[in-house]
Formats: structure tokens, sequence, C-alpha cells
């Protein structure tokens, strides 16, 4: 089985690149570094880059192209998670035997010494993955690379941003059984978490699956039957369908991240006082002080690994179903009962506010 499978890029379809291109560069710092299409060609790209991370916007400008249907359907939104692998073909044969549906076939492009092969393959919703295999410089085709700028980053370093610890992906109810066991038998990932998270009357249930590589982590949510409709409800609907509901992304210092990207202009979800006052029941602060999380509102849990601190951005997305979050690993493996259900209540708050900012 092919299981070197490694988190390559991410491509998000968006209704206005010029404008999406604007906000990854502002407020996340990620700096552009190639292009790819042009109105003649039916749509519009640009590859952003920060610490590990490849993001790539895609604009439709013709109804034909995928984006056209894609933001349609759905609003700007995650469309395609690439994975890199070390051989294209392999990895295409048994995905597809493995029950997804062939997008494209591998196809191989450039020379000798700079070469790429990619092929495409159905995932969850309307979500593909591109499998690529880099040799060379790696440039996917079509794109081309931007000269240096020279302009210094406000930040110095950009928003100290690194890599996507995993997506957060909203499944139908149903779905969560079918995902785990397709991403295991198709892709080698392994079942490494579950959770059944309770607030109120609603709930939902989670499972987290991960490449044999580390690289590639998709928790999976789907609402619990049992229960009120919720959130993971909502998005469902507001989305269209199953999705990515948010990214999040590492960081080795989030006190000094959330200050960074807060000077920049985004905005994080606020978390209830008293959940600062029953940390000292829970654990003992190995990073960071108390005064800090609570300035920040960020949350903290440990595991047997170590600790991990988090912290969701508010959604700025028209749908309000695509937000994102900073993660910083102390040693901690999973993601920690209490921060899930913390994090939970805190989406519910901000998403009782919406709801009631609009009836007013």
């Amino acid at each position: 089985m092919i299981d070197d499978f490694k988190l390559d890029h991410v491509v998000m379809y968006v209704q206005d690149l010029d404008r999406q291109t604007t906000l990854w560069h502002d407020h996340y710092g990620f700096r552009e570094a190639a292009v790819a299409g042009s109105p003649a060609e039916g749509f519009r790209s640009v590859l952003m880059v920060q610490g590990d991370m490849r993001l790539v916007l895609t604009e439709a400008t013709d109804e034909g192209h995928p984006a056209a249907a894609y933001v349609l359907a759905h609003g700007d939104g995650v469309a395609d998670i690439a994975f890199g692998t070390s051989d294209v073909r392999a990895a295409y044969e048994q995905v597809v035997a493995s029950g997804a549906r062939a997008v494209a076939e591998p196809q191989e492009y450039g020379d000798r010494d700079d070469v790429a092969v990619t092929a495409v393959v159905s995932g969850f919703g309307d979500v593909v993955h591109t499998l690529v295999e880099r040799r060379g410089t790696g440039l996917l085709p079509g794109f081309r690379a931007l000269p240096a700028t020279g302009e210094d980053d406000p930040a110095g370093d950009g928003a100290q941003l690194y890599t996507m610890d995993h997506f957060a992906i909203c499944l139908g109810t149903g779905q969560l059984d079918w995902a785990v066991n397709f991403y295991g038998a198709a892709f080698g990932f392994d079942d490494i978490f579950a959770e059944h998270i309770v607030v109120g009357s609603q709930a939902m249930i989670s499972q987290v699956v991960q490449s044999r590589t580390g690289q590639i982590t998709f928790t999976m949510i789907q609402p619990d039957p049992s229960a009120d409709p919720g959130q993971i409800d909502e998005f469902l609907k507001n989305h269209g369908g199953a999705g990515v509901q948010h990214i999040a992304f590492t960081t080795e210092d989030i006190t000094r991240a959330v200050r960074t990207l807060s000077d920049r202009g985004v905005r994080f979800l606020s978390t209830p006082a008293a959940y600062y006052g029953r940390i000292g029941e829970r654990l003992e602060l190995r990073k960071h002080a108390l005064d800090d999380l609570r300035e920040l509102n960020i949350l903290v849990d440990e595991d047997h690994g170590g600790q991990l601190f988090q912290l969701f951005t508010q959604s700025r997305h028209d749908r309000g179903t695509l937000f994102f979050e900073l993660i910083e690993r102390c040693g901690a493996e999973t993601f920690g009962s209490s921060n899930i259900k913390a994090l939970y209540e805190a989406v519910e708050a901000e998403r009782l506010a919406a709801h009631s900012a609009a009836q007013n």
C-alpha cells in the first residue's frame, strides 16, 4: 500500500481573488509566490506561501470553470486538499480501487530534471484530492514564479504560522463511519481519536484520522442524530453539504501569534471568564502565564504527551461557514477533551450572537 502521503497544498475557490490575496497577505502573513491562469483561460490563481504551507487561491473568470459552480454552491471555501506522494500512478490506482471517483488520470509535466506528476480523485462532499509527485523545483503545471519584491513583511517573519495542523470537516449524519473507513482503506490513514461532545441539548460525534506520515490530520465531525440540531447542522445547511469548517495553523508561540494577528486585523472568539478560574484544577501550566491566556482568550489542555494551546478566529465568511484556528503543541498529540467542548461552546455563542444581530 502507498501510505507516504504528506500535505502538499490546499486550494480554495474564491469569488474575489484580489480581495482574498490581500486578506491572506495582510491578515495572515502569507506572501505571493506564483501565479497561474488568465481571464482567457477561464481562471486566475495565486500561490500563497508561509512556513511550510502552500495555499492556492483560485477565481473562475468563466462559468465553465469548476470554481464557478463551487462558489455558487458553497461560497468561498476549501475545494482541494492535495496529497504529496512518491508514486502518483500507484496511489491513483489504489485510491480508485478503494471506491474513490477518478476525476483526472495521472499526467506528467515538465522535463527530465523538473517534473511534476498529478492525478485527481474524489474525497468528501465536493472536496477532491490532487495527488502530487514533485521532482526538481516542483512548481505545478501552469504556475509562473513571481520575482522577490524585496518588501519587508510588517511582522518581520510573517504571522508566525508554520504548518496546517489539521482540517475540521463537517459531515452529514451517517457519513462519519464511511469517511473513516474510506481514508483508512484508500490512503492508509489511522483512526487515532474519538470524542462525543455534548453542549446543552446539542451533541456531535467526532473521529480523527491521520496519515502514516503524521502530516495530514482530518478531524471529522457529524451531528448526533439523537440530539437537537446545532452548529454542525447549521454548517451543513449553509455550506450546502459536507465541507471544511476550519483549518488549524501551528505556531511556536501562540501568545505572540495572537497579538500579531490581532494587530493585523484578525478577530478571535471570546472565552467565558469562568474557564480560567478552573484551569488550576485541571493542570499546571508549563508555558505561558495565566494572565496572558485570559487576556487573549487562549484555551489550554493536556494529554499524555504534553500541553496544547488553541484559539479560533471569528468567521468572516459570508455564510459563516469557514474560520481558522491557531494551535501550539507543547508535546501534546491529541486535541484535549476540555478544549474541544470549550471551542464548541465558543462557536455556539458566536452563532447565537449572529442570529440575534440578524433578527434585530
